[in-house]
Formats: structure tokens, sequence, C-alpha cells
């Protein structure tokens, strides 16, 4: 199905959605056309691309737009400091493989722990690595704070 059977309406409504940023399968479901019809009317029109370059991807910590590069992979920051800032801000959207997780257990308090991507470890905090290490009274009070 090629750009010339595609009607008036239904060139309005891929232009509509795309410009929402709209997948080509979205689209198709919605106007009644398959999905390489959609993409190649896209293509002849100028709406063909990621849809992040086409809505404008904006830089998630600070708003400003980013530049997306021509080829490679696609920027999600405006540049290296607002990406620092934002992973800073968002440790918890960090995604960790669960298969790096070592569960160990303290040398010095016997508690168990998790330690990402390090067996080597062997105490759950520094707290318990000098009280261990110059045979030191734990003071459970610092423990809680870590």
């Amino acid at each position: 199905m090629g750009a010339a059977t595609v009607t008036d309406l239904q060139a309005r409504m891929i232009r509509e959605r795309r410009a929402k940023g709209a997948g080509y399968r979205m689209i198709a479901s919605a106007v009644g056309l398959s999905r390489d019809g959609v993409r190649n009317y896209c293509r002849s029109h100028g709406l063909d691309g990621d849809v992040e370059m086409l809505t404008g991807a904006a830089c998630p910590n600070c708003g400003m737009p980013v530049a997306q590069p021509s080829t490679g992979r696609k920027r999600k920051f405006c540049g290296d400091e607002c990406r620092r800032a934002w992973w800073s801000a968002h440790p918890a959207a960090v995604q960790r493989n669960e298969k790096a997780l070592c569960r160990l257990i303290c040398v010095h308090c016997d508690k168990e722990f998790a330690a990402y991507s390090s067996r080597n470890r062997r105490y759950c905090s520094h707290v318990c690595y000098i009280a261990d290490r110059f045979k030191k009274p734990v003071d459970f009070h610092l423990l809680l704070r870590e």
C-alpha cells in the first residue's frame, strides 16, 4: 500500500499522531492502514525517524532539548554534567542485575549483607571493619546510621 492510497483524512490523522510521538503500529491500528503503509507515508513526507527526535526529547535533569547524533546511540541527557547530576539524585533508578548481587556474612558481627558485584568484601560496614581490625567494641548506634 503506497503513499498514493492514503486519503486526506488518514494523512491528517497520521501527521497528528506522529507529532504526538506515536509509533507506526499504533497509528496503523487507529487509521486503518498497514504498518508498512504508514511507514512509507511517513518516509515520503519527512515524518520518519526516531519518535524522540520528532517530539524533541528533553533532558530529564534540566529540560533543555537534547541534540541527537545522526548515527550511534541516542542521547538521553544534554551533557555530562546533567547526566551525573540526574543519576546522583536518582540512585534507585539504576537497574542492577540480580545475578551480580552477592549475599555475604560479615566476619565481625555475623550479620548478612548484600554486596553488588563484589565477593571479596568481608565486612558489612566500615564500623565493623575498624572494630575487627583494631579489636575495638562496636558502637551499634553507628551501624544504624549506615
